[in-house]
């Protein structure tokens, strides 16, 4: 099941800190509970990245992105992700999520999400998100106009623009 209960609370605590660049980083502390393993002992991959929305979506709410989304009537959706795992996420142990955004193109803006214990990252995603419109994709450049960051533009690390254009080479449809 979602969790909604601990997206609530992380919501409420986003809502008591300060607001946050478009390219500010979130940070929210969690635990992996006994209902998050899997048959091995440690955090489930999926919901590794359910979890990653207790991060993603506050840092929405903090950067202003939600209040663009909610006055335009626009949703927002992952458009893709690249997971790397590195360590096992352990049961009834706290983890620090890290949450910022490292840039856009014309139709997505990249986040960049990572789980750590100490000095050991566990895990690492980058998502490419999308902001939709009736029946369109919204271009970036109008999402960041409604935020009120429209000059926000760093130039992507090279290791992500090798990501987009790999994904750009992949075929689609896939071959069934």
């Amino acid at each position: 099941m979602y969790p909604f209960v601990r997206l609530a609370w992380h919501m409420f605590q986003a809502g008591r800190k300060p607001d946050l660049p478009t390219g500010g980083l979130h940070e929210s502390t969690h635990i992996c509970w006994p209902w998050d393993i899997d048959m091995f002992g440690e955090m489930n991959n999926g919901r590794v990245l359910s979890i990653y929305d207790l991060g993603r979506i506050p840092w929405g709410f903090r950067t202003g992105l939600a209040r663009a989304l909610r006055r335009r009537g626009w949703g927002l959706t992952t458009a893709g992700a690249n997971v790397r795992y590195r360590r096992r996420i352990l049961p009834l142990r706290r983890y620090v999520m890290r949450s910022r955004a490292l840039g856009h193109d014309e139709r997505f803006i990249y986040l960049h999400q990572s789980i750590w214990r100490g000095d050991d990252c566990h895990a690492h995603v980058v998502y490419r998100i999308a902001t939709t419109g009736a029946r369109r994709m919204v271009p970036i450049a109008e999402v960041l106009e409604e935020m009120g960051d429209p000059d926000w533009c760093p130039e992507l690390p090279e290791w992500v623009q090798q990501w987009i254009d790999v994904e750009a080479a992949r075929p689609w449809p896939p071959e069934s």
